[in-house]
């Protein structure tokens, strides 16, 4: 009764379900440590400075929010002055801006059905939501800049839960298909579910734009 209750704390279906497997799959919540140390590997901070170099801040939107946990991940990567969308149905995220100068804007609207009205994206973030969309190609070529993804290392779809499943090898089949031509594993953590690990993975659609030595 108390996992019911603390899984309906989170909004949508969608960000409830893959809430609830990330907390399960080390039997307690992934705190904001956890969450940056998944992202934090080569070539992501690196990356983020290159993209970012000479411009005042960065503009990310995150696709599916939910508590935010990984609004607040990404945040601490990007310079003062940045913004990040913070996108739900009903994201739990409050407004607020970060020790290091980020401003996050919760906002409500439902990343797959709703026109976002998103322009001059630096990049997006997909932390356990694209498992919900079944044409992918479809909903990424909406966006520009670059894709932090974290997603299960699995393709064994469950009904309702992992509906449309994408692993570490269908994403670097897909990703190039959508306009991102490289994919970079980043971290991985264990999963409870099946025997799939959580990865982090970024990608970007330039392939220029990759620092010298990756």
């Amino acid at each position: 009764m108390y996992i019911q209750r603390q899984y309906f704390t989170f909004n949508t279906p969608a960000v409830a379900l893959s809430q609830y497997l990330m907390q399960t799959c080390s039997h307690s919540p992934m705190t904001l440590t956890e969450a940056i140390a998944l992202i934090d590997h080569p070539p992501l901070p690196a990356v983020l400075s290159v993209r970012v170099a000479g411009a005042a801040s960065a503009h990310w939107a995150d696709l599916g929010c939910g508590s935010g946990l990984f609004s607040l991940a990404l945040a601490h990567f990007l310079p003062a002055g940045s913004t990040i969308e913070a996108i739900d149905i009903r994201p739990s995220i409050s407004r607020q801006t970060t020790a290091n100068g980020v401003t996050i804007l919760p906002r409500s609207a439902d990343f797959i059905k709703d026109d976002l009205a998103l322009s001059g994206l630096d990049g997006i973030l997909m932390a356990n939501s694209l498992h919900y969309v079944r044409d992918k190609p479809a909903l990424l070529l909406r966006f520009t800049g670059a894709l932090l993804l974290v997603e299960y290392d699995t393709d064994r779809p469950v009904t309702h839960w992992v509906p449309y499943p994408l692993s570490l090898a269908a994403a670097s089949t897909l990703l190039p298909v959508a306009g991102w031509p490289r994919i970079h594993k980043l971290g991985t953590r264990p999963s409870a579910y099946g025997r799939s690990e959580i990865y982090a993975a970024l990608a970007l659609r330039d392939p220029r734009n990759l620092v010298n030595n990756l």
